[in-house]
């Protein structure tokens, strides 16, 4: 009997009876009171417990079609949230037309997820790969460079640290259109800003580089970890290779989106070289000199995930980066 009650069909067709039923009675009582009269209406006791049943009838059958079309307001949020990444597949139980079809969105959902996670692990086993035989050439160029051949060794070191640089390019680039293909990937900006913060201000020690976090826990971002860490360890590094002493990394609200804001005192980048690291379409090692690399792949990642990427004047006197990336 439950597993009848949860047909579609059944249940509109007992809505519709109920409602057709109990309006049929109403209109026949209607009828009857302009027929009998008002006076002899009031004395009819059991006319007015039958007008009563009818609307009881009518409001059970407009309950039960409002309750129907409830689970697939259900189906539509849950849908949404598959959509907007708060979750990786379609939760809840639905009826009996309607729950073949959420199956087997979630199996496309599982399978798709995985065959991306496998993209992603081959992509990586590629990249780790081709490091090793990178690092055995980076070796031999610094055997040459001690052997006095420095010319051959800058050669050698020039052309390693390119190909090094659009392995580790193509890879981001990989797992971030795989991390923009699996749902309910999402991520704290805070934690990713405090890592990065504390592993960075280590490294530019020597220089006094201090880095000031101003993000909110409530930032969190549709995508992978890995990602963001991208993004935020390329910005940051590249601020605290040009700044002075200071480097400030701030988070905000921005229209459904999280605006990041990446400042530094350095000496900042011309309005030209600045369209040129943006344009569209430009190659990693085209990007506009003293721009740095990584200005380059956060272009890409940030494109990837639907986000946007503005230079400007800091306040502290150098470059602001400021980056809008889709909020979980």
């Amino acid at each position: 009997m439950r597993r009848l009650w949860s047909s579609l069909r059944v249940r509109l067709l007992v809505a519709s009876l109920l409602w057709t039923v109990g309006l049929l009675y109403v209109t026949h009582l209607v009828s009857l009171w302009f027929i009998i009269g008002h006076g002899a209406f009031d004395r009819m006791n059991r006319i007015t417990w039958m007008f009563v049943a009818a609307i009881l009838l009518m409001a059970a059958g407009l309950q039960i079609f409002r309750r129907t079309l409830a689970t697939l307001d259900d189906l539509r949020r849950s849908l949404g949230d598959v959509h907007a990444g708060r979750s990786s597949a379609v939760s809840g139980t639905y009826l009996n037309e309607v729950q073949p079809l959420v199956d087997d969105l979630n199996t496309v959902l599982e399978h798709r997820e995985r065959r991306v996670r496998d993209a992603v692990a081959k992509a990586g086993d590629l990249a780790h790969g081709l490091k090793t035989p990178l690092a055995v050439l980076r070796h031999e160029s610094e055997r040459l460079e001690a052997v006095g051949q420095r010319e051959a060794a800058a050669t050698v070191g020039q052309q390693v640290e390119r190909m090094h640089r659009h392995v580790e390019y193509h890879l981001a680039h990989a797992r971030a259109a795989a991390s923009g293909a699996i749902p309910g990937a999402r991520c704290s900006v805070a934690e990713s800003a405090a890592g990065i913060a504390r592993t960075l201000e280590r490294l530019h020690a020597d220089r006094g580089v201090a880095i000031t976090l101003n993000v909110g826990d409530q930032h969190v971002i549709r995508g992978q970890r890995e990602d963001l860490d991208e993004v935020l360890g390329n910005l940051v590094d590249n601020a605290c290779k040009w700044a002075r002493a200071r480097v400030s990394v701030s988070s905000a609200d921005d229209d459904g989106r999280v605006a990041i804001v990446v400042d530094d005192d350095g000496p900042g980048i011309e309005p030209s070289m600045r369209a040129a690291v943006l344009q569209r379409g430009v190659r990693a090692d085209q990007a506009a000199a003293g721009s740095g690399f990584g200005l380059a792949i956060v272009r890409d990642l940030v494109d990837i995930y639907g986000g946007a990427m503005d230079l400007e004047d800091s306040p502290l006197g150098g470059l602001r980066v400021r980056i809008a990336l889709p909020r979980a």
